[in-house]
């Protein structure tokens, strides 16, 4: 029976903890399961998050197994080899497929029947593998996408444009890296379409803004570990705001990463995409729409994909 009060979390690197510690403060869980390879390490962060706890709010937070975890509603899935600089997260395919060979069969051996939340890089390829190895409804399967990337370019524009982020609506679709594209055509900002937003804030050159703005989101992560060695405090608000918008029943639509069948002519790839999210997972993709230049964009960013996976064995 899932407690849905329950969470685990799987890694306890930078993403894994900093994920810890995001969902420590939001309330949604008052149980918390890390697992790690290294189980000190998982020890000790548990014990570090838990003594912020009377700030926060009770919660019991400990290290664990999977077995602790087959009862949790979500398993947030961070383990896996790091990006390095010079490195494309598509690099790391074939270490992390095999951290996946060794992850994902435990989890369904306990019987886990709750959301399985893939964060671990490549994202894309490693919800595809998640979905192969462990039995659960592709439904119930999801992969943080480019939730982060959209986030990016909300934050990007917003700058750009003097306005709230929150206020931009706008979505980075295809894989969660350097084949990723943003969608001009359909973005807005408070239902006014973007260009006639642009000028109406003084900016009129929107081919070069827009190449700007598509390449700084695109290389985000890569400028960041350049000058830190890791990205984790993003992904972190990332997972939380997927945790809650399944948790709370939301049924919001963010760009997660799922099995396509059919969709823009897509299949039997992970690939993101505009998605209602709630409570069961993942309920439908939602069509927006794309003009011919990005529709070409998304297929060139799924046959990269679908070549990875066919490399990696995965079929």
């Amino acid at each position: 029976m899932v407690n849905n009060r329950k969470v685990a979390i799987v890694g306890c690197g930078f993403v894994g903890s900093s994920s810890a510690f995001a969902l420590m403060q939001s309330g949604l869980f008052s149980e918390m399961v890390l697992i790690d390879v290294d189980r000190a390490r998982a020890e000790g962060e548990a014990l570090d998050i838990s003594h912020g706890s009377p700030f926060a709010g009770s919660m019991n937070i400990y290290a664990g197994d999977y077995a602790d975890a087959a009862d949790a509603a979500i398993i947030v899935v961070t383990a896996g080899a790091a990006q390095k600089p010079g490195e494309t997260r598509l690099d790391l395919v074939n270490k992390n497929v095999a951290i996946f060979r060794s992850i994902i069969p435990n989890i369904r051996e306990v019987g886990f029947e709750g959301i399985l939340l893939i964060v671990s890089n490549p994202v894309d390829v490693l919800t595809y593998a998640a979905i192969k190895m462990s039995g659960l409804p592709e439904s119930r399967v999801i992969g943080s996408g480019t939730v982060l990337d959209s986030a990016r370019l909300q934050e990007a524009l917003g700058t750009h444009l003097g306005v709230d982020p929150r206020d931009v609506e706008a979505y980075v679709i295809g894989e969660h890296g350097d084949s990723e594209l943003a969608v001009w055509s359909s973005a807005d900002v408070a239902g006014v379409p973007l260009k006639d937003f642009c000028e109406m804030r003084g900016h009129f050159d929107h081919e070069v803004a827009e190449a700007r703005i598509a390449d700084e989101v695109k290389n985000a992560a890569y400028e960041i570990i350049k000058r830190k060695h890791a990205t984790y405090y993003g992904i972190a608000m990332s997972v939380q705001r997927l945790c809650t918008a399944i948790m709370r029943d939301e049924k919001c639509v963010l760009p997660v990463s799922s099995l396509m069948v059919g969709e823009y002519g897509i299949s039997d790839i992970a690939i993101s995409l505009p998605t209602i999210i709630g409570r069961n997972g993942i309920e439908c993709r939602v069509p927006i729409s794309l003009d011919a230049d990005e529709l070409e964009e998304l297929h060139r960013s799924a046959s990269a994909l679908s070549d990875v996976i066919d490399q990696s064995g995965l079929r």
